[in-house]
């Protein structure tokens, strides 16, 4: 797709780090302070509106090949009495989709064994050979297991030739979708892919694609392990950081990772083809994005459980089939992952229905302009409540509460319960040089702390009543249903409904 084709956004924030609650709010269009799903394997709860209730009454179903690492509130929908065997209750589990193929991987392979089923089928034995043959490699000697989580192995090629591997699987899954709703419009498809997620195995040749001349140093300063703020030290100290900090361990990932990338890059071109063959490839608005990114040593850090820019920004390019949609521009606007969902919606010509939308359509920037009242600050969040760093700092849950706000050129990392990180993006744009405890710098924290606790407080949770509602209330609406309130005689309410 590339420049020439749509918008590249150079600044496209998500949600959260980490991939659930990154998901559950491009899936709703709002903030997980606001969804409730703020960490892996925190459900979200039934009655949050997603992209499938907002699409379905306009005439468009909203279908998933792949990934949502949702989990489905099981409790909340017994309490309503809703079966996930009907067709309600199979929404509801699976964030809204009506779902061609749903395919977690490691998560999910228990529970749909349909990637297994199709691995079987070409010959590959065992319970599961998602684990054993697509994401293990061969053994070289009689000590070694060739199991793809361990990274060591990463270099080497997995046991599936490359057609059974999960990207091109699902790609092949999606023409097969196309098959099945061939002249048919009026469909959102979430084809969402697993790789480059772990582990990191790629199939040959991807495997070798690319050696240490691709690459560029890691992100990275020893200063910034000299009095690290706490919650940072913190995760600096979990093992995957630990490992990615080694730059043995980082050497042998990244061929893999490279590879499962350019493997995505030649299956989405694949997809180009077989739209444009199809006659759907000038009325298809196409977006291509991630739920985050990875440290993969950077900042002596593995994962993505904070919120330097290898973790939290994403590509996001946009391709809009509309005559009046730009092409091949570059727009460093503020993005967050929550202005999908309204965008997909404005773009059907819809109504995005903003007493639930947190986000904001980015058809404005698509066609060049820039409204005038566009974000002045970007925010993400995360809950690591559940993760070491919790322990080893002696946090209480209900403070692991971590908040990003971002303007044109500063970045904030608010924490409950500790002083703040700050980093100059214009003078500093690697973030090597944390300034959050520097008094020079006060007022930068200060103004975007203020930031975030605006943010906080506007919070949307009147979600049943729209603005346009709320703006036809008043004294005038209350006596025109026969509440007289306060009027003192029959002539003073004569003059107040001939004035209204």
């Amino acid at each position: 797709m590339g420049d020439y084709h749509g918008t590249r956004f150079t600044r496209a924030y998500v949600q959260s780090p980490v991939c659930g609650p990154s998901r559950m709010s491009a899936y709703t269009g709002r903030y997980p302070r606001s969804h409730g799903s703020t960490a892996n394997a925190f459900p979200l709860r039934v009655g949050e509106m997603t992209l499938g209730d907002h699409l379905r009454p306009m005439g468009h179903d909203t279908v998933l090949i792949g990934k949502t690492h949702m989990r489905a509130d099981v409790e909340g929908m017994e309490r309503f009495g809703v079966s996930p065997d009907t067709i309600i209750g199979a929404r509801l589990s699976e964030c809204g989709f009506d779902t061609f193929e749903r395919d977690d991987g490691l998560h999910y392979v228990a529970t749909d064994p349909a990637y297994n089923q199709h691995l079987h089928d070409q010959g590959h034995t065992g319970d599961n050979p998602w684990l054993t043959a697509a994401n293990s490699v061969a053994p070289e000697t009689v000590d070694e297991t060739g199991n793809g989580w361990l990274l060591k192995y990463s270099d080497r090629p997995a046991l599936v030739p490359e057609p059974d591997s999960e990207t091109p699987y699902l790609t092949r899954r999606f023409i097969d979708f196309l098959d099945s709703r061939a002249g048919q419009d009026g469909w959102l498809c979430h084809l969402s892919f697993i790789k480059p997620h772990w582990p990191y195995i790629a199939p040959a040749s991807y495997h070798n694609m690319y050696g240490p001349d691709s690459w560029v140093a890691p992100t990275r300063d020893n200063g910034e392990r000299a009095d690290p703020h706490p919650v940072y030290g913190a995760f600096m100290n979990q093992r995957v950081s630990k490992a990615f900090s080694r730059d043995e361990v980082r050497e042998t990932v990244l061929p893999a990772y490279m590879g499962l990338i350019k493997q995505i890059d030649d299956q989405m071109g694949l997809l180009f083809a077989e739209l444009k063959a199809r006659g759907l490839w000038d009325k298809t608005l196409i977006v291509f994005t991630s739920d985050h990114g990875d440290y993969l040593g950077d900042h002596w850090m593995g994962e993505k459980d904070l919120f330097h820019e290898p973790s939290v920004k994403v590509p996001l390019i946009i391709r809009d089939p509309r005559p009046n949609a730009l092409r091949g521009q570059i727009s460093d606007a503020l993005v967050e992952a929550i202005d999908l969902a309204p965008t997909f919606v404005d773009a059907l010509g819809g109504d995005p229905a903003y007493q639930w939308f947190e986000g904001r359509s980015l058809l404005p920037l698509l066609e060049g302009s820039m409204p005038e009242d566009w974000r002045d600050v970007a925010f993400s969040e995360y809950d690591y409540s559940v993760m070491d760093a919790r322990r080893e700092l002696d946090q209480e849950i209900s403070d692991c509460r971590i908040v990003m706000a971002c303007d044109a050129r500063w970045k904030l990392f608010y924490f409950e319960g500790f002083r703040p990180m700050l980093f100059d993006l214009e003078n500093d744009p690697d973030e090597l040089h944390d300034l959050g405890n520097d008094p020079a710098y006060a007022g930068q924290c200060e103004h975007l702390t203020n930031e975030v606790f605006a943010w906080y407080r506007r919070g949307r949770q009147r979600v049943t009543v729209t603005d346009a509602q709320v703006s036809q209330g008043g004294e005038a609406a209350t006596v025109a249903q026969g509440v007289i309130i306060g009027f003192w005689d029959e002539d003073e309410l004569r003059d107040f409904k001939d004035q209204t």
